[in-house]
Order: C-alpha cells, then structure tokens, then sequence
C-alpha cells in the first residue's frame, strides 16, 4: 500500500475510487447470516478471530466499529517470525499476509456474525492476490482459523455464499490454520483513525465504515 504523494497521488486515488471499496461499489452488499455460528454466551471468555484482506489499515478501521469487538490490531500471519516486517512482507515473498487480530467478547457477538462483516464491508472476496490498486500475495483474501469449529463455520459459510450467489464471482478466501499472529510496526497500528486525511484512507478506508454503518447498524459503534 505504498503512495505517491502530492498531485500524482491524488490523480491516483481519484482513479481507483470506483474500485476501492467493497465489490458492491457505492453500497455495500446485503449478505445471509452464517446458516452455522456461535451462539451468543454470557461469562465466556474473550475470543479472537485473524482475517487477512487487503491493506490492514481497512480491516482494522471497520472491526473497530463494530459492537463487542474489544480490540483489533494489524499484523502479519502466515510466515515466519524471522520475516514479520512491513518491508518484507512487502516484496509479497514471505507468505506473510497483511491480517488483523481480532478480539471480541462472545457475549455480545458471534464469529458468524463477525464474518459477515468481513465479507460485505471489509473487502472484496473475490478478488484474487489484491484489493484495490494493492495486488500481491501479502493483500490476499484469508480467514486464518484457530480451532476446528472456526474452520467448520468459515467454511460453511462460503460454501453459502457462492451457493447464494451474492458475488459476481467465486469467493477465492483461504480458509487456513493460523500458526502465528505478529502485530506490525506501531506506525501501522490505528493508521485511518490518526490519519482521516490520507488519501488512500479517504477513498479505500472511510468508504468502508460507513457501509459498516450503514448496513449493519445494530452492530455499528462509533467508539
């Protein structure tokens, strides 16, 4: 997710505008909830959930929004400690994708629930290797799974969506085991609520909250 800067960036941002957000362009896409979930618990310890799509800046900006999650946090997943850097993971040769950490209270929201908005606002499953003007493995679609049942409702669910037919295209997410999480550098952590200005935040991340918002405004926070 590099940029040019000054008047190209701006040339550039306004050309990719249309392709930014999620696949449903201006709005975002209406999905089925999971037909196999969680259940809502009460005093069940905090769970996590890893899920890679795109510039982790987006994926972060949107889970920060959304109601039981108490905290996100970009990082890199699928490769190894000795590679779990931005320059690296850069060059799209480390197996690493650009993932967010996802924690959240069971009692107020459900996994299914959570992959339903990392399919309808937080990126565009179908897109292969890329999102956006960012293309390479490190940007790819991914749903980095820590326990079988995890695996079982992640699964199910794409099955029903292509099923459904909600996408113009097949849903190419890895559904794979997650072996490690490691947080990226500070500067990366919290980038679209420090930096509302930045270009590539303004048409690839902002367009996102607001569909969470719009969309799912039962689960929509503004904290």
């Amino acid at each position: 997710m590099s940029r040019p800067s000054g008047m190209i960036a701006a040339l550039l941002m306004l050309a990719f505008a249309g392709v930014l957000t999620c696949s449903a362009g201006d709005k975002a896409l209406v999905l089925p909830s999971p037909a196999m979930d969680t259940t809502i618990t009460a005093g069940k310890a905090e769970q996590t959930m890893v899920v890679a799509g795109g510039c982790f800046w987006g994926i972060q900006a949107v889970f920060q929004h959304v109601k039981g999650v108490t905290n996100a946090t970009s990082g890199y997943s699928g490769g190894s400690a000795k590679n779990a850097e931005y320059e690296l993971v850069s060059t799209g040769e480390t197996g690493h994708a650009e993932s967010v950490k996802v924690t959240y209270d069971p009692s107020q929201i459900t996994y299914g629930q959570l992959l339903r908005v990392f399919f309808a606002v937080a990126h565009d499953p179908t897109q292969l290797n890329r999102q956006g003007p960012d293309s390479g493995s490190q940007y790819r679609s991914a749903i980095f799974y820590n326990s079988d049942e995890q695996k079982r409702i992640a699964d199910t669910y794409v099955v029903q969506l292509d099923k459904a037919g909600v996408f113009p295209r097949p849903i190419v997410t890895q559904v794979v085991p997650l072996t490690a999480f490691y947080p990226a550098e500070a500067y990366h952590q919290d980038y679209a609520a420090h930096h509302p200005d930045d270009l590539y935040v303004v048409y690839n991340d902002a367009p996102k909250v607001t569909h969470l918002r719009q969309e799912f405004p039962e689960l929509y926070t503004g904290k």
